[in-house]
């Protein structure tokens, strides 16, 4: 279409269409691996200091692994809806979303300050030891933090790149390429939500579950599914269906990451355990704390998350983990994955999607939510 050349080598002939979810992250996986090599490529014929400086940060973030759960919900989308043959389409969205991610974790960790990501150190870290090692002036956090901004924008160049390329290509490309659009959006607005609770002191429930969904659920799972189902000109009964199961499982795995920020083991998670509590980030976990600690009149649990310093201590993090215990928060979460998992389960049945394809999206959903479907059957 428009004799655009394509920017990244294509695949010669058909690619097949992935038979499982797993399948479709095994050849996103590859396909990423071209567009990091030419891009890096191209980088470096622009300029060698800043391809070895942003690009190579880019592509390594990428490399150092993920779990790829957007690519395979692209997957359960695309074939909820009849998806079949020919999955170019399906793995150029994929890959624009694994870059797509690396952009908002890199930009995430600087407006967080944390300072491991995915086993490593965080970007904006490790450019501030490379200011460190080099005759340079000024500050190398400062240094770090800017360049660390440079390098997410530049992962969101080369998404929206795969993402125009990939609409042009596909007879749906205005409804697909309006996905896109929109899920650009809800990811700033959720961000700033974010920023804007956290400075404000905010505890309300509300509030925390607006900016679990506009953050993290959309683009997450639902926004995967939907674009999944776009390329396929999916009609509007699959695809409500799809948005509403994304929104249930998005929000399963955002109060599972919840948990895993208050109780997880870095060792596991691959990034620091204690970030959310030591910012009093706005939580579900947190806020349903607040208001139980506030209903049962448990001052001490209520003064340990109340709003205060902006990075608190160790002894003062440790009190917050046991309230989120004491005030029973961490089991009520519990049962909110599970309710939201099982929720997501129904509407995904309702789309009419192939047995295999709703085993697939189930397996995906228990593996993000970190939650048996067996209990969260029960909870419907």
């Amino acid at each position: 279409m428009l004799g655009l050349r394509p920017t990244v080598a294509e695949p010669a002939g058909l690619v097949d269409s992935p038979a499982t979810a797993l399948d479709s992250v095994t050849s996103v996986e590859a396909l990423l691996e071209q567009v990091l090599d030419t891009r890096l490529r191209q980088a470096r014929e622009v300029d060698p200091v800043f391809a070895g400086h942003v690009a190579d940060r880019v592509a390594g973030l990428i490399r150092r692994g993920g779990k790829r759960l957007r690519t395979a919900f692209v997957w359960c989308g695309w074939r909820a809806a009849g998806g079949s043959g020919d999955a170019t389409a399906l793995l150029r969205t994929g890959a624009a979303l694994e870059l797509l991610q690396a952009c908002a974790l890199i930009h995430d960790d600087v407006m967080d300050g944390s300072p491991l990501r995915r086993g490593g150190p965080a970007v904006h870290v490790d450019l501030a030891r490379l200011h460190r090692a080099a005759p340079t002036t000024g500050s190398s956090e400062s240094f770090g933090a800017n360049a660390a901004v440079l390098v997410g924008d530049l992962a969101l160049t080369w998404a929206d790149d795969l993402m125009a390329e990939t609409a042009l290509r596909s007879p749906h490309g205005a409804r697909f390429y309006d996905e896109w659009r929109a899920l650009r959006g809800e990811m700033v607005a959720g961000q700033y939500r974010d920023l804007y609770a956290q400075a404000t002191g905010s505890s309300d429930v509300d509030e925390a579950l607006t900016i679990a969904t506009l953050k993290s659920a959309l683009y997450t799972v639902e926004r995967p599914l939907t674009l999944g189902a776009s390329l396929t000109g999916a009609d509007p009964r699959v695809v409500g269906g799809l948005r509403a199961a994304g929104r249930c499982a998005g929000l399963a795995f955002q109060l599972r990451d919840d948990l895993l920020g208050a109780f997880g083991d870095p060792s596991l998670t691959g990034k620091p355990a204690d970030d959310d509590l030591r910012s009093r980030k706005l939580t579900y976990l947190l806020a349903v704390a607040v208001g139980l600690a506030d209903t049962s009149g448990d001052e001490a649990a209520a003064e340990a998350l109340a709003p205060g310093t902006a990075h608190r201590s160790q002894v003062t993090v440790e009190r917050m983990r046991t309230a989120l215990e004491w005030t029973g928060a961490r089991a009520v979460t519990e049962s909110k994955i599970a309710e939201l998992a099982a929720m997501s389960l129904r509407h995904f049945e309702q789309t009419g999607a192939e047995a295999s394809v709703r085993r697939e999206f189930a397996s995906l959903l228990e593996r993000a939510a970190g939650v048996a479907l067996s209990r969260a059957k029960e909870q419907a």
